[in-house]
């Protein structure tokens, strides 16, 4: 009997969202629109329908992926519905999320892609300092519920603030961020965190932008960068050592792939496939100009054995880590983003707080919070006072009164944080400038939960701290927090 034809494995990463555990990105499509010219819809649809034929039946995009979302519609408008997985992705600015204005993003999606539902609808967020990221998802789960959204995503979130939104109560389903030999940040906490919730990963850039492929095996350092994707991947290479320490993954990589009779690339998405929490990984597509559908599907027809491994893990440990968790490669620097540099793009986002000057003492500045016992009480979320600035013991109070997080002392405990450094921020510091801290945490058991949130936040600045457990904490509330910040350097 002869053998059947390789289709690629599937996952079910919910109940009713089984997809390829391949998943054909569209990033570039803004790449080769970059003149201004949309690609040819009849084209591009022939091309999309290849891939859905071959089993790749899932298309993944965003508002910002040029024609992207258009041309997916228009192919499903002939193929019809249920033919291929729509997911794509919100990407807005911070700013204040109301019930229209998320609404508007959705609805935007589903008029570019002539659809009555998105498959999986995948959120981006700039700024966690700024909360509206919370009112989004709330809003969100609730086109959810409505059904004009199959399931929830977040891209590039890290793991703290995905563990927020899911101990909110958010039914998130995947997170999609970077991951390959090159980048293994989500193999850390971020594994940690999808054991403990049940997200999966969708895991993109697993070629660095086609750096880990047959054709740079040996070859000497690009000095002509073509494209965006190759463009933003030469920067986690120069960040994780260099163009040598990369051949020598690429030349253990290529052993395995001699070995396996498969392409470096199938190597380097399979030990991506194979980590823990990743559901499926994202591979490009250039339509109509070129095509790895069948390179893809070999894929499916091998594993990696232990000494396989082993060599990569060797060759690995000559690269640096990519600094931070994931995501921060658009939040703060190095900028490992195609356009380079985002601090001028992040200094524009709007600030959460307005300082105000004092009514009894002018020389001093204050924020507030919004909170309803900030005019009740008589005192401000932060003052400044010459070069200190000091904030009052802060919870995790959403708006007026909404907790986040109920019964759920690490993400209280980030909340806060975000909120303390914004409230520093709008009197002209930063995180860096704390000086002292001081935790009170309801239940002792939680306290180790919570300092190693304050770690991750302080870490590098190691403020002092005193963090005590005071059973009588006011509201539902697990943790509060206040912070003294010094700018006088």
């Amino acid at each position: 009997m002869a053998d059947r034809p390789l289709r690629p494995a599937r996952v079910e990463l919910a109940p009713g969202l089984e997809m390829p555990r391949v998943l054909t990105g569209l990033w570039q499509v803004a790449d080769m629109e970059r003149d201004g010219r949309p690609l040819d819809p009849d084209s591009a649809g022939k091309a999309l329908g290849e891939y859905a034929d071959a089993g790749f039946d899932a298309f993944d995009m965003a508002d910002h992926y040029g024609s992207a979302e258009i041309l997916v519609g228009r192919y499903l408008a002939k193929a019809g519905p249920g033919h291929a997985r729509a997911l794509t992705k919100w990407c807005p600015l911070p700013g204040p999320m109301t019930p229209e204005v998320v609404r508007d993003g959705v609805r935007q999606r589903l008029e570019r892609l002539g659809l009555p539902r998105i498959d999986l609808l995948q959120f981006h967020w700039w700024q966690y300092r700024h909360p509206g990221y919370l009112d989004a998802m709330l809003e969100l789960d609730r086109l959810r519920r409505e059904g004009r959204i199959g399931h929830l995503g977040v891209t590039n979130f890290d793991a703290d603030h995905l563990r927020l939104l899911v101990k909110h109560g958010i039914p998130i389903v995947s997170n999609q961020v970077s991951f390959s030999l090159l980048d293994r940040r989500p193999a850390g906490r971020m594994t940690d965190v999808c054991r403990e919730t049940g997200v999966k990963l969708l895991a993109y850039g697993v070629l660095a932008g086609g750096f880990l492929s047959d054709r740079w095996v040996g070859r000497p350092a690009p000095t002509d960068i073509p494209d965006w994707s190759k463009s933003k991947y030469k920067r986690f290479i120069d960040t994780v050592g260099g163009w040598d320490v990369v051949q020598r993954v690429l030349t253990a990589t290529k052993t395995i792939a001699v070995k396996r009779d498969v392409s470096v690339a199938n190597v380097a998405a399979r030990w991506v496939l194979e980590q823990e929490a990743v559901g499926a990984v994202i591979i490009g597509a250039r339509l109509g100009e070129r095509e790895h559908r069948g390179d893809n599907l070999a894929l499916f027809g091998f594993a990696l054995d232990d000494a396989d491994r082993a060599r990569l893990a060797e060759a690995q440990s000559l690269l640096r880590e990519i600094p931070g968790d994931c995501g921060d490669e658009y939040r703060k620097p190095p900028f490992l983003t195609a356009s380079g540099d985002l601090s001028h793009h992040l200094a524009g986002l709007p600030r959460v707080f307005q300082a105000i000057a004092g009514n009894a003492r002018p020389e001093r500045a204050a924020v507030d919070s919004g909170s309803r016992w900030e005019p009740i009480a008589g005192y401000a979320r932060a003052v400044r006072a010459g070069s200190r600035i000091l904030v009052s013991g802060t919870t995790a109070t959403h708006g007026e009164s909404t907790v986040v997080c109920p019964g759920d002392a690490e993400g209280q405990a980030v909340y806060i944080l975000d909120k303390i450094g914004a409230a520093i921020e709008a009197l002209g510091g930063e995180l860096d400038d704390v000086v002292r801290t001081r935790i009170y945490v309801r239940d002792a058991a939680h306290a180790e939960g919570v300092a190693r949130v304050h770690g991750r936040y302080f870490g590098a600045v190691r403020p002092v701290n005193t963090l005590v457990a005071i059973a009588g904490l006011v509201g539902d509330y697990e943790v509060e927090i206040e912070a003294e910040a010094d700018l006088s350097r």
